[in-house]
């Protein structure tokens, strides 16, 4: 097929993942065996068959069916209000490229910018406890408030926690996701959408537009997780977890692993502690991660230090401080690491405090973000 002037490299690149048949590994020989993507396009079908290729992704090339495929894809992108780079772009992520099988392309909404700055993953279970939950997003925010980018799946759980922790500390978080970039899979996170991307951050996949949430997208996906970042942060996950898969693949790609121990008679702690032992970095606070971080990459995030000041400051895991005296008698008993009742709180605080005073107490307490209601009226610390 000749090569059209009008067709640029990006619709050569994005007409090669279109490909049925096709994906990043062989993508990737295809090009170094034809030397460029136009040049795969200008090929006949018996070379590329000859390069190996299945009859359908020959077809498919040859008669220009990718081409079209592709065409139509930009349309739909611009529409979505997504920018597709590809892997020969200067937009495409390095860290990305130095990974064994990166995407063909990528589909990002918001800042593409985002993508090369330093970032650390965080991820972990679908159903954590309070303990992961509050870990997560503390964690995530202390760092994101030190200008580190915070990049997760934006998953239900840990993944969630780890987006609104660097929400709530006005910093920058990479979504990246198992579906197109037009579908937002699970639904309620949707809210999660605007403020990433008005925050500067970004909403990315390898996925066509409009791929819908299948299971087999999602391990796919992790390996993009751990390749942008220059370290994978472990909270809760179970023996059989898909965080083993991002581990794995962060331990493959050369990337920093991080892991938050947890109670040993939790199945949610397998994971973590298991990579602990494994010689995995343990984290309490983000200064765990910090000093862990390559030089050049401190080095970094010192000099972007103006811009990322503007933050809110981090705090304790501990703090108790500008609380008034009711405050901080329902502090001291409320946990991170599990639940405590409403009535737990009336009958342990009855001689100390009336219910009004404990009733308005607790408001002030989850109105500055130091304690989240769950459902039943159980309390936790939100750290």
């Amino acid at each position: 097929m000749p090569i059209h002037s009008e067709v640029s490299q990006r619709d050569y690149w994005l007409a090669l993942a279109m490909t049925p048949g096709i994906g990043p590994t062989r993508g990737k020989k295809l090009v170094q065996h034809f030397g460029s993507a136009p040049n795969i396009f200008q090929a006949s079908l018996t070379e590329l068959e000859a390069a190996g290729l299945m009859a359908v992704s020959a077809q498919s090339i040859a008669t220009g069916a990718s081409l079209t495929k592709a065409e139509e894809e930009i349309a739909k992108a611009k529409a979505a209000g997504a920018e597709i780079i590809t892997a020969q772009d200067d937009a495409f992520p390095h860290r990305l490229l130095e990974i064994y099988d990166p995407p063909l392309c990528l589909y990002v909404r918001g800042n593409v910018g985002a993508l090369a700055q330093p970032g650390i993953a965080v991820v972990g279970t679908r159903h954590p406890t309070p303990y992961g939950v509050g870990m997560a997003e503390r964690l995530s925010c202390d760092l994101s408030a030190h200008g580190v980018i915070i990049i997760s799946g934006l998953a239900r759980g840990v993944d969630s926690a780890a987006h609104r922790g660097a929400v709530n500390a006005k910093g920058k978080t990479i979504a990246v996701l198992g579906t197109g970039a037009d579908v937002i899979y699970p639904r309620e996170n949707a809210k999660l959408i605007d403020p990433i991307l008005s925050l500067g951050g970004a909403v990315i996949s390898e996925f066509p537009l409009g791929t819908a949430a299948t299971p087999q997208n999602f391990p796919i996906r992790n390996r993009i997780i751990s390749g942008l970042s220059v370290g994978v942060l472990v909270v809760e996950a179970g023996e059989y977890s898909g965080t083993r898969i991002t581990a794995r693949c962060a331990l493959e790609q050369s990337r920093e692993v991080y892991a938050v121990p947890g109670n040993v008679t939790n199945k949610l702690s397998w994971g973590p502690n298991t990579l602990i032992k494994q010689g995995a970095k343990l984290v309490a606070t983000w200064e765990d991660v910090w000093e862990e971080l390559p030089s050049e990459v401190c080095l970094q995030l010192e000099a972007e230090k103006p811009a990322a000041s503007e933050a809110p400051a981090t705090t304790s895991l501990f703090d108790g401080a500008a609380l008034s005296p009711h405050e901080k008698r329902i502090y001291a008993l409320i946990r991170a690491d599990e639940s405590t009742h409403i009535d737990e709180l009336v009958e342990r605080l009855q001689e100390n405090m009336s219910s009004s005073e404990m009733f308005a107490a607790l408001f002030e307490l989850e109105l500055n973000g130091k304690i989240r209601q769950l459902p039943g009226k159980n309390y936790v610390r939100t750290f």
